[in-house]
């Protein structure tokens, strides 16, 4: 049970008011309670027609326990048989009724009130959760998502943090008020009865132990549950990304079955952690009503042999205190289990937030005010996992200069420009920029100094003007429109059905692809970083939107120091340096018409291309 309080000891200071309120209000409650149940004796009373003149006030003394209990109720009793002499029987069970409705009144009032905050603490809590959570996600390294699946981060982000949720409603609810009505009530029975209490206090930890037990293995099971619906979620994401191939190879059966298959797990493990989560209840009211009985037969059992102090109506009353402490302990039961699963959910939002970045940054890192002279890769290695994809590169990139990477597939060149906005960090050597390691510079202020134009234009379910926009804050229509007209997107955009107002849908479905490359360069024209790169921008356009997007992209290159990876060598013919790279190494370097002349890997690269 001590592993359940790490979710309120973790989340619940921050809101320390609400949940003082809230005890506040749940002690009120509870008193309230236990004193609306003390009316039933007088009105038992009543009904059992106490004599007048039976009962006389005497001196209430707290000590010895025993006396004090006896003078108390003798005083109760008096008080009632002086209202029935003044009032008459009928009017004093109208007085004692109104009493009653009153004390009713106030216990559910501080009953709401109490409930309410635990509603405004949860919704406080799960807030916290999903905005720390998501923070974190998008502060991670790109290197993360290479292992990860997309689905099993979206099942940790929705499923897992709605568990958390339904882990500490209801019981912040349970462990604050239900103690409280436990403890008032378990005063008032010891007030009325020790021996008749001293019993239930042997009954009622065994039946918490048979409960415990049979939550055991529901956290365990929730873990499974939860791993397996990232799995589902993995599919669903890989099959909608991917429908037009699924379709085209005919795949829908065989991602049918895989489905159906994970399916069928998840539905397994849930039906195992449902039977559990369900038993809950029934146990623990069956064991209440065994408890109530044997304690009613005990009880019963001391007033039949005369050998206790309670009166019938009395034990009537003192079974009604009984009866509302187990409710609260059926409570504590089912808020167990909650918690069971809450924790199995904890433990992966834990493994997401407490993720360590390889992208370091130190506590005084410097700031480039300005890009002024040159970029600079000195002897850089680099490795995912266990081989080395780059290997001593060496070059030098000057302000104003554009620089061509061209080589084949997988040697290298996305990885080696991945490294400059630190999306991965070197594994040796230093890349330096204006003569700063770019390790030394805080990632956001060196990324405020590059655009980024990727192969595939990566854009949101947003309007055109939000997309352009989307880098740079408070920017005006003017200035919107002006990057758009650079980069050959403001008449299509005119020709739209709400112009820069129009949604262009899931990652810009309703654009062609060269649309939405351009959109993707106005957007960086709109950053005006001195620093360009671009990666592969024109290689998957038909002629007419090549020729487009390349006018848009000499636009964006105009006096920028820019890096260029290029698979169609016609769009580089103008660049001031081409490094080749083969097998994560450089292995020419020069402008087009010298690497022409060396009749080495360009040559031959130029030759598959055009000839």
């Amino acid at each position: 049970m001590r592993e359940a309080f790490k979710i309120f000891v973790r989340f619940l200071p921050k809101y320390k008011g609400y949940l003082i309120f809230n005890v506040i209000s749940n002690l009120l409650a509870a008193l309230f309670g236990v004193f609306s149940i003390f009316t039933l004796i007088p009105i038992l009373k009543v009904l059992f027609g106490i004599e007048s003149g039976d009962y006389v006030f005497r001196e209430l003394k707290l000590f010895p326990l025993n006396d004090f209990r006896t003078d108390a109720m003798n005083n109760l009793y008096a008080f009632i048989s002086n209202l029935i002499i003044e009032k008459g029987a009928s009017s004093a069970l109208m007085v004692i009724g109104l009493f009653t409705i009153i004390m009713v009144l106030l216990k559910t009032s501080f009953t709401y009130s109490g409930s309410f905050c635990v509603a405004k603490i949860r919704n406080h809590v799960v807030k916290d959760i999903r905005n720390k959570l998501y923070r974190k996600v998008i502060s991670l390294p790109i290197g993360y998502f290479n292992e990860k699946r997309k689905g099993d981060i979206i099942a940790r982000m929705t499923g897992d943090v709605q568990e958390v949720e339904y882990s500490i409603g209801s019981p912040i609810d349970v462990f604050f008020k239900n103690p409280l009505i436990i403890l008032f009530s378990l005063l008032a029975m010891v007030f009325m009865s020790m021996k008749l209490t001293l019993f239930v206090f042997i009954l009622l930890p065994l039946s918490g132990g048979i409960i415990g037990y049979i939550g055991k293995s529901l956290r365990k099971k929730s873990m499974k549950g939860q791993i397996i619906m990232g799995e589902i979620l993995s599919t669903i994401e890989e099959t909608l990304g991917g429908l037009r191939i699924v379709k085209g190879f005919n795949a829908e059966d065989k991602m049918s079955v895989k489905q159906k298959s994970q399916n069928e797990r998840y539905r397994r493990i849930l039906d195992s952690v449902m039977s559990r989560n369900f038993l809950a209840s029934p146990v623990s009211e069956l064991l209440g009503t065994v408890v109530m009985i044997v304690v009613m037969w005990f009880g019963g059992k001391l007033i039949i042999g005369n050998k206790s102090a309670l009166e019938p109506e009395e034990f009537i009353v003192y079974l009604g205190l009984f009866y509302t402490i187990i409710n609260p302990a059926k409570g504590f039961s089912t808020a167990y289990y909650r918690i069971q699963k809450g924790l199995a959910s904890l433990e992966r939002i834990d493994n997401v937030l407490n993720t360590e970045s390889n992208i370091l940054v130190k506590k005084d890192t410097s700031h480039l005010e300005s890009f002024n002279n040159s970029i600079t890769y000195n002897n850089i290695w680099f490795k995912y996992q266990e081989d080395y994809v780059l290997k001593n590169i060496n070059l030098e990139i000057k302000k104003g200069q554009t620089v061509a990477l061209v080589g084949r597939s997988g040697s290298g060149k996305s990885t080696l420009v991945d490294l400059l906005p630190r999306f991965y960090d070197v594994t040796s050597g230093s890349i330096m920029v204006d003569g700063i390691d770019i390790r030394d510079l805080n990632p956001e202020n060196l990324r405020k100094h590059m655009g980024l134009v990727n192969q595939e234009p990566i854009l949101f379910n947003d309007t055109l003007s939000n997309n352009i926009a989307f880098g740079v804050e408070h920017a005006t229509m003017e200035e919107i429109e002006y990057a758009a007209k650079i980069a050959n997107a403001h008449d299509f955009i005119l020709d739209t059905e709400n112009g820069y107002d129009t949604i262009i849908g899931d990652r810009g479905s309703r654009l062609s692809g060269g649309q939405r490359q351009r959109i993707s360069i106005a957007r960086a024209i709109l950053t005006n970083a001195p620093i360009m790169i671009l990666d592969e921008a024109t290689s998957s356009l038909d002629t007419e939107s090549e020729k487009l997007v390349q006018e848009a992209i000499n636009n964006l290159l105009k006096d920028r120091t820019s890096i260029v990876i290029a698979h169609r060598l016609s769009t580089i013919r103008h660049a001031d340096m081409i490094y080749v790279l083969s097998d994560g190494e450089i292995i020419e370097n020069g402008n087009y018409d010298e690497l022409l002349k060396q009749n080495g890997e360009f040559r031959k690269l130029h030759n598959n291309q055009f000839e």
